[in-house]
């Protein structure tokens, strides 16, 4: 089958690799669309932290907010989900252990992560293998666009659920990117006021038609009272930044991953009475967020700018836009497409 390797930083192509099997306890999917996230650029540039702490190494596939339809299924595996729409789990916990044990497989210590950490083949390619503990069957009505979406709405949905706010509250979402917009989306469902701020006009202008009202250079946000801020940046000073704009009392969700360590006070953190919350992983709602998609909660379509072929892989991590995309943050490939 084709799938896409990357074979050193920067180095990454389309390649014929042997089609997976459905072993004891899995499936085989026919992958029918990948969402690219900043994860997979930063394995593309080889500046991803899991390279250089020994979680991950190349050559690898990576890919790992995708769709699809079960092709096979192995021993033990009901037969039933043969055919059936899915996606699936990113983090593949040992399930043995205290965290498994508890259900916070996606921070057991052993996990592998599917297309990003231990080996996992990811979905940027035609089929992909995964354990059959890990999928979440998709109704009819989410369809393969949100279907490829559910993986990132899934942290959105955990990151706003942790704001801890609701009708009338004011909250804060610093990173108008994919995370970001779909938070901000989650947490309007829910009737709070939202502002977001950004460094980049046309994030901002693309997050004004959604309906957002009120976004903000960082020059030009205004002293208001937030009761909520959301990082989903990477900028290193954000979280500090986030503990000075959120109200005494409020929460700030961290959800953005910097290229170095970020420095917070403490002490402010204390006076302030403020709870700090670390998202890593949709893991906890997906099942959620497939439902939350179903029902029309939110409708993150937009979102994505542009769906292409396999063998675009590389020009869209290499961060080319391709000719006929769309304003939103969100590229998706579609390995379909190359076959016609």
């Amino acid at each position: 089958m084709r799938a896409f390797v990357l074979d050193g930083p920067g180095d990454g192509s389309v390649q014929e690799v042997p089609a997976p099997d459905a072993g004891p306890g899995e499936a085989v999917i026919a992958v029918e669309r990948v969402g690219v996230c900043g994860t997979d650029a930063e394995l593309f540039s080889g500046h991803m932290a899991y390279l250089h702490q020994g979680h991950a190494s190349f050559p690898l596939r990576p890919g790992h907010e995708w769709c699809g339809r079960v092709a096979a299924v192995g021993a033990g595996v009901d037969r039933a989900w043969e055919g059936r729409r899915v996606m699936g789990d990113t983090m593949l916990g040992c399930g043995s252990c205290h965290r498994c044990r508890r259900g916070r497989q996606h921070v057991c210590e052993q996990r592998t992560e599917v297309g990003v950490r231990g080996g996992r083949h990811g979905a940027l390619a035609e089929l992909i293998a995964v354990p059959a503990r890990s999928l979440h069957a998709l109704p009819d009505a989410v369809d393969e666009t949100l279907g490829a979406l559910v993986e990132p709405a899934g942290n959105a949905l955990r990151a706003a659920r942790a704001t801890g706010t609701g009708p009338g509250d004011r909250v804060l979402v610093a990173g108008p990117g994919t995370i970001g917009l779909l938070t901000a989306l989650f947490l309007r469902a829910c009737g709070a006021d939202v502002h977001l701020l950004g460094v980049e006009e046309p994030s901002l202008a693309f997050a004004r038609t959604l309906g957002f009202e009120h976004t903000w250079e960082p020059a030009a946000l205004p002293a208001l009272a937030f009761d909520a801020v959301v990082d989903a940046t990477n900028a290193a000073d954000l979280p500090a930044r986030a503990l000075d704009l959120v109200e005494p009392g409020g929460r700030v969700v961290l959800i953005g991953l910097a290229g170095q360590p970020s420095g917070v006070d403490s002490r402010a953190l204390v006076f302030k009475d403020v709870t700090a919350v670390g998202i890593l992983s949709a893991s906890p709602a997906l099942a959620d967020t497939v439902q939350a998609l179903a029902d029309g909660v939110i409708d993150p379509r937009p979102l994505v700018a542009a769906t292409v072929g396999l063998d675009q892989t590389a020009a869209v991590l290499r961060g080319e836009r391709p000719a006929d995309a769309g304003p939103g943050p969100k590229i998706h490939i579609d390995p379909r497409l190359d076959l016609g």
